[in-house]
């Protein structure tokens, strides 16, 4: 089986030209703290919660003067956002630190804030390197693509939305040995996951927020699945109505987001109309690269 965290194969996937994701995470410049973009649908008549906080990430990032890494964010899904119309993207420099920098992002449609972000950076810093194994799952390789195996009128509806593009997702089957053993209450999924198309050398921001977009495709199904399958698994309407309130993650150590990442996800409650998932990603390496936690909104709208 070919190693894919070969420098060889690296460097050869790598030199394929970057294609539409990156695009995804595109946002204009309207002043020194102002951005604007524009998001795709996630659910029929509502941007794609991970595309928002994605863009919002790279506004807050691209004040950073001297570009210290992200590692962590906080954000409040508040209203709906329209899909195809613009969104702004006002950052305020709350702090600037010697080894960390606090922004505050609010994002703006129609007069209207939909979503808030805080995101703080900090400098590098030597020190001791504990981690969780991660599990002994099949290589990403010998499994399915999901997008590809999904029906033609749907990657016909991704393709005109201009979303969900350039996605290659993996699920390991819930039999797999090797899977951490069942425990009652909780529910749990594993996903490979990674950018089909490459992404810049030289700039960790834009891999944080392609993670930050890829960490919202399957984190809140995750608290529903006893009930319906995941959307890309999914061959009969949905039971259930759930949508994002909340999302925070914690970026532990260095990735790329074009490169194999195992998404471990788990949902130990629900109740009182809303769902708590948390997720853990991994490289091919074993390394424990960044953490994420959401909580859904999940009804039965019967």
């Amino acid at each position: 089986m070919t190693d894919l965290t070969e420098p060889h194969v690296r460097a050869e996937r790598r030199a394929v030209p970057t294609a539409p994701f990156a695009e995804l995470l595109e946002i204009e410049r309207l002043d020194e703290n102002t951005f604007r973009g524009c998001c795709h649908a996630g659910a029929p008549m509502r941007a794609f919660g991970g595309h928002v906080a994605a863009q919002a990430l790279v506004a807050a990032g691209r004040t950073c003067e001297d570009e210290r890494p992200v590692h962590s964010l906080h954000g409040y899904f508040l209203l709906p956002g329209t899909p195809g119309h613009p969104i702004d993207y006002l950052v305020e420099r709350v702090r600037e630190g010697l080894s960390y920098t606090t922004r505050r992002v609010t994002a703006l449609q129609r007069g209207n804030e939909i979503f808030t972000l805080s995101v703080s950076f900090k400098h590098p810093e030597p020190a001791a390197d504990r981690q969780r194994r991660i599990p002994p799952l099949p290589h990403p390789e010998s499994l399915p693509n999901a997008v590809a195996l999904l029906p033609e009128e749907v990657r016909r509806g991704f393709a005109a939305s201009g979303g969900f593009r350039d996605l290659d997702l993996r699920f390991v089957p819930a039999d797999t040995p090797g899977l951490p053993p069942a425990v009652p209450g909780l529910l749990q999924q594993f996903v490979w996951m990674r950018t089909a198309s490459p992404l810049p050398d030289g700039d960790p921001l834009l891999h944080a927020g392609a993670l930050a977009y890829l960490s919202d495709l399957t984190l809140a199904s995750t608290v529903g699945l006893d009930v319906q399958s995941n959307f890309f698994q999914r061959t009969e309407p949905p039971r259930l109505l759930m949508a994002s309130l909340d999302h925070a993650m914690w970026f532990h150590r260095p990735f790329r987001a074009d490169e194999w990442l195992l998404f471990a996800q788990r949902s130990p409650s629900s109740s009182d109309g809303r769902g708590l998932a948390l997720g853990e990603f991994y490289n091919l390496d074993g390394r424990l690269v960044a953490s994420a936690v959401q909580e859904a909104l999940v009804r039965d709208p019967s």
